[in-house]
């Protein structure tokens, strides 16, 4: 059967999460796998960003590199990046037969997530490194059941309640259960959760270190001067300072190697981190209340247009209530949910309670700003669209 095929018949919408299917299948075929040095990046939001920074500057210390990340906005190929590109549609139907050839029937029985998680590997089977992108939660997600050499944390919030837990502190633990023999945790995060992590750091043994260099003067210097360059969004400034952090202790390096790497790191390639994509409209795939705290700060002293929808599983009370004073008018974005139900008089009601205007999005006007936020499924819907029009 057919890349395409196989994932036709999966749903990317994960009700609940299988403690021990995927370590069964895993240890069912492991000596099938060739040994990489793994990270493993964890926590609410800035994964994808922090991931790709540092394959970015591991590649550029002249390492084979591949980032495995989710979900994607346009194509199934984004979530596997090797060597600087995504990788291309003949490569991944070789990885697939592959993993078909070994695991026959098993396919069948594995989720989207875990059919990509195990894909991955064979994608990036000549890699010195992998980097690995945690889906959902952390201790029994499927990227966990691999052996890691090093994990990150980057900062842990409320996002996914249904799966991880009720709480704050439910939420960071099964996150960072998960934690390797060597972690990095970035420091801006409640006290509750670092206390957690320096815990459950004891408990297994473990080194972790908690980010120190937003407090490095010199390091910071050069990091605003790349996120200036690059014209980046503010919030990224925390993501590469994390990574950065982590390719001076994974490899060893000093101060001045560090700046070195930051001086030849290329533009981030990643789409829809608060992202222009026009003179008048910012794109982002934050979609939950730590995001939209983020771009309260980018825009400030601005009013926009909030081209907006979200699913039914997501708080779009608190979403809304940390935008509003950047809010002129929301303009719901309708599109097609196979997988989720989206949130439709919930969001209503939710919009009425805040005494928020709201209208149907019809088109972008050029007089006013616009910030389409949401999932990946909202920006690829309003990307495709806003390209066919």
């Amino acid at each position: 059967m057919k890349l395409q095929q196989v994932l036709s018949q999966k749903t990317m919408h994960v009700q609940k999460i299988s403690r021990f299917f995927m370590m069964s299948m895993y240890e069912k075929y492991k000596e099938h796998f060739v040994k990489t040095k793994n990270i493993q990046i964890i926590g609410t939001n800035g994964k994808g960003s922090t991931g790709r920074f540092l394959a970015l500057l591991l590649l550029k210390q002249g390492y084979k590199v591949g980032h495995y990340t989710s979900p994607h906005i346009f194509e199934f190929n984004e979530r596997f990046w090797l060597n600087g590109e995504v990788v291309s549609d003949g490569l991944l139907e070789k990885a697939h037969e592959n993993l078909e050839s070994i695991f026959l029937e098993d396919v069948k029985r594995l989720s989207y997530f875990e059919y990509a998680t195990f894909l991955a590997f064979f994608v990036f089977e000549n890699c010195d490194y992998i980097i690995l992108e945690a889906g959902v939660g952390g201790e029994y997600d499927a990227t966990s059941v691999f052996e890691r050499d090093f994990s990150i944390y980057t900062k842990i919030g409320f996002d996914h309640q249904d799966l991880l837990g009720k709480n704050l502190e439910e939420i960071a633990r099964t996150k960072l259960k998960a934690m390797s023999a060597n972690a990095l945790i970035c420091c801006n995060q409640e006290s509750r959760v670092l206390s957690l992590a320096q815990k459950i750091a004891k408990l297994k043994q473990a080194h972790l270190y908690v980010s120190s260099w937003n407090k490095n003067e010199i390091i910071n210097q050069y990091v605003q001067e790349y996120i200036n360059k690059n014209q980046l969004a503010p919030f990224l400034k925390e993501n590469l300072l994390v990574a950065l952090e982590a390719l001076a202790l994974i490899c060893a390096y000093d101060e001045t190697k560090i700046i070195q790497s930051i001086i030849s790191l290329p533009r981030l390639d990643l789409r829809g981190r608060c992202e222009q994509v026009s003179q008048n409209v910012f794109v982002d795939v934050g979609h939950n209340e730590m995001a939209a705290l983020a771009l309260i700060e980018i825009f400030k002293e601005k009013k926009v247009h909030l081209v907006y929808n979200c699913f039914l599983d997501k708080d779009s009370y608190k979403i809304l209530k940390v935008l509003k004073p950047i809010i002129k008018i929301v303009e719901i974005y309708e599109y097609e949910s196979r997988d989720r139900p989206l949130a439709g008089s919930a969001l209503l009601e939710n919009l009425e309670k805040l005494n928020i205007t709201y209208q149907k999005f019809n088109a972008i006007k050029k007089d006013e700003l616009y910030l389409v936020f949401g999932s990946f499924v909202l920006v690829e819907n309003f990307l495709r669209g806003n390209n066919e029009r």
